[in-house]
């Protein structure tokens, strides 16, 4: 496929930032909680954030200076008290967290302008936002500015000393539930999306499972037209091949014979028969019938 290819410096800052953001995400949302000398709140969302460690459990994100090159009240904040509360944003209140993104004026407060209730913290200064299914209380362990231009990148390396998970989001005692947490993902330009529902999948590929890899696939698969790189995947992923004993009682069930009847009969395109078939077994994630075909395929010398 054809590419574009710039260098950073050959783009606009508008284009260079549009790029990016339409690019990389979904990103989490950090809805950043801070006051000032005076106690003052300020709340506001930044999706230049993640987790970078869980011991300890280290979160950045990233403040951008304005154009005209002041700094906004959050890294102003931090600079003056160094502790915010990262609560996280799920989808019942996302449309109230965008309020909290306008620039309104240093000292107006945005918990009021967006509707969200303060709720005392533990171990910090700035507030918990109470709506939000998620808040760490953290101190700030440092800020970095990536350039002094107008518009350049702030770091804020900050480390969780209280967790607080509303009860609802656990699907048990190690984990959360993604369909109850409904988290809400930042994406390129006014779009968002939605982590829960038909959107959630689930990958099953443990890495201490060791998995054959695409370079021990038969030949016929990696050149299939029909079988795409997902699909290929998910057979590349196991850690075992089916034994031949398996193969044969496999071939010998009613509704294999049925297909194998059919499969003999053709003089064109069985490579292309036989990949359609795989891809039915693939779809139910019958990952080890859609193996025992191709191996049949290639034990009975068909392909």
């Amino acid at each position: 496929m054809p590419y574009r290819t710039f260098t950073p410096e050959q783009l606009t800052p508008s284009q260079r930032h549009h790029y990016l953001l339409g690019t990389v995400n979904p990103r989490p949302i950090c809805f950043a909680s801070t006051v000032d000398k005076d106690g003052r709140p300020n709340l506001a969302p930044y999706s230049f954030f993640n987790i970078f460690s869980s011991t300890p459990p280290v979160f950045i994100f990233s403040v951008n200076t304005r154009r005209d090159g002041s700094i906004k009240d959050t890294l102003h904040n931090v600079k003056e008290v160094p502790e915010v509360v990262i609560n996280l944003v799920n989808y019942p209140m996302a449309r109230q967290m965008a309020i909290c993104g306008v620039e309104y004026d240093t000292g107006i407060n945005e918990f009021e302008k967006g509707g969200f209730t303060p709720i005392p913290s533990e171990k910090v200064k700035p507030f918990r936002v109470k709506e939000s299914p998620v808040q760490f209380e953290c101190k700030v362990l440092e800020t970095r500015a990536m350039s002094d231009k107008p518009g350049a990148a702030n770091l804020i390396i900050a480390e969780a000393l209280l967790i607080h998970l509303d009860e609802s989001i656990l699907a048990d005692e190690n984990t959360i539930d993604p369909h109850s947490i409904d988290m809400v993902g930042r994406m390129g330009n006014f779009n968002y999306c939605r982590a829960s529902g038909e959107s959630v999948f689930a990958i099953r590929q443990p890495p201490a499972d060791i998995a054959i890899g695409f370079d021990n696939l038969p030949e016929h698969l990696k050149t299939s037209k029909t079988l795409s790189g997902h699909y290929l995947a998910m057979m590349a992923g196991v850690t075992k091949l089916p034994g031949s004993d398996t193969i044969s009682g496999f071939a010998n069930q009613p509704d294999v014979q049925k297909f194998i009847t059919n499969f003999n009969k053709q003089s064109n395109d069985k490579t292309v028969l036989l990949h359609e078939e795989i891809l039915n077994y693939l779809e139910k994630s019958e990952i080890e019938n859609a193996w025992k075909l191709a191996l049949w395929a290639e034990q009975s010398g068909v392909i």
